[in-house]
């Protein structure tokens, strides 16, 4: 156990469940060897982390760790990028340059999803792990490096072997050691962990109050299948605590972020997919509404700290003639302290998102959280991020119902 317990607070893995053990005993069994490692799991289950703490406990530990996202690279530059090219090689080779093989020598490197490497690269990677050989795009001379080789894939390699997409003798080179990092629904009891180390991180990192989640939200979120796996939960936790800010988390701000109404055959909550992207939305308007009120601050510290002339010739996209019939920005009418002209004010242009004003979207979303809190002037505001004073004159000024 304290062998595990040292691995886990290397990387600050967490999980207390049978299956998280588990996996943390091969990866404490394996990591002092130099053999390669194949870390199989679905996306998002943290097979990052797994690789992080087989080399964090390694004799390479004090090495460079160089982590290779392979589905991201281009296939047309990635063997320059991994075993690297001779200036002149190829148009735009200006100077020779090393691949992450050589970068990472005495080291380790990570090759993330490598089920997305294309075939005639597999084979060049087979002679890596074999010999330690390699040679740069536009050479003929071979290079050694040291290196431990540690991948990982969401995919079946195996079914892809079948299908002729991955070669079979690599495939049985890097599957000697196999660690697979199970799914989130498999160690569910681990979610009061998850949620408490990423609700205080994100705390702490963007100053937002954590109160917690009732002990109701957490069993809900335990009934959650959780696709997206352990990432997804991350991207939860942070949505609830922007959106609810300062506020405990309860079922029902659990239940309209997943948007959970249907329950499948496994008695686990999914979300409907007709109106999966209804909260998405609302925080997108959200955003847009203090984007407006940052731009008006901008526009009005500017107009009132440089003269006419500097403004026009600067900033010529702000103006345009003057619009008789165009409403001024309400955040303009009170400036009137400021020795600033009316038609000034008037011609700066209010700003638009596709078809819809800045103004229209400001007034839905008031609608929409006047609505949610039943007319409460006081919830709304705070929602709103915003004093009661300003809700009840934007109120007024839209006329709305409240």
């Amino acid at each position: 156990m304290n062998n595990i317990d040292k691995i886990r607070r290397s990387v600050g893995f967490i999980g207390e469940s049978d299956e998280i053990i588990e996996m943390l005993s091969l990866v404490s069994q394996v990591a002092l060897t130099d053999i390669s490692v194949l870390i199989t799991g679905e996306s998002g289950s943290g097979k990052d982390m797994v690789a992080r703490a087989v080399h964090k406990n390694s004799k390479r530990k004090f090495e460079s760790l160089i982590i290779v996202n392979c589905a991201a690279i281009p296939s047309g530059i990635i063997e320059s990028e991994l075993f690297g090219h001779k200036k002149g090689s190829f148009t735009g080779a200006i100077e020779n340059k090393k691949g992450y093989f050589e970068e990472a020598d005495k080291g380790t490197i990570f090759l993330d999803e490598i089920g997305e490497l294309p075939k005639e690269t597999q084979a060049k990677l087979l002679r890596v792990i074999e010999s330690g050989e390699f040679i740069r795009v536009g050479e003929s001379k071979s290079h050694k490096t040291d290196v431990r080789i540690i991948a990982a894939t969401n995919r079946d390699l195996k079914e892809e072997v079948d299908k002729e997409n991955f070669r079979q003798d690599l495939y049985f080179r890097l599957k000697t050691i196999n660690i697979n990092v199970p799914p989130l629904k498999k160690h569910i009891n681990d979610v009061n962990l998850f949620i408490e180390r990423f609700g205080l991180e994100f705390s702490d990192q963007n100053n937002i109050p954590f109160k917690g989640f009732t002990s109701e939200a957490i069993n809900l979120l335990k009934s959650y299948s959780w696709p997206g796996n352990i990432r997804e939960l991350k991207n939860t936790v942070e949505s609830l605590l922007v959106i609810n800010k300062g506020e405990r988390i309860t079922p029902d701000m659990v239940s309209q972020q997943l948007n959970l109404t249907k329950i499948d055959s496994g008695n686990n909550l999914v979300p409907v997919n007709e109106k999966s992207d209804k909260i998405e939305r609302e925080l997108i308007l959200k955003q847009l509404l203090f984007l407006r009120q940052d731009i008006n601050e901008i526009k009005q510290y500017i107009l009132s700290n440089s003269s006419d002339s500097e403004i026009m010739k600067t900033n010529p996209a702000l103006f345009l003639p003057i619009d008789k019939e165009q409403n001024k920005s309400p955040d303009m009418r009170s400036n009137s302290s400021n020795d600033i002209k009316d038609a000034q004010i008037k011609a700066i242009k209010d700003d638009a998102v596709g078809e819809i004003t800045m103004n229209e979207i400001e007034r839905e979303v008031i609608e929409r959280y006047l609505k949610e809190f039943k007319g409460n002037r006081r919830k709304t505001a705070k929602a709103l991020d915003i004093s009661e004073r300003t809700l009840y004159r934007k109120i007024k000024e839209y006329d709305l119902q409240s």
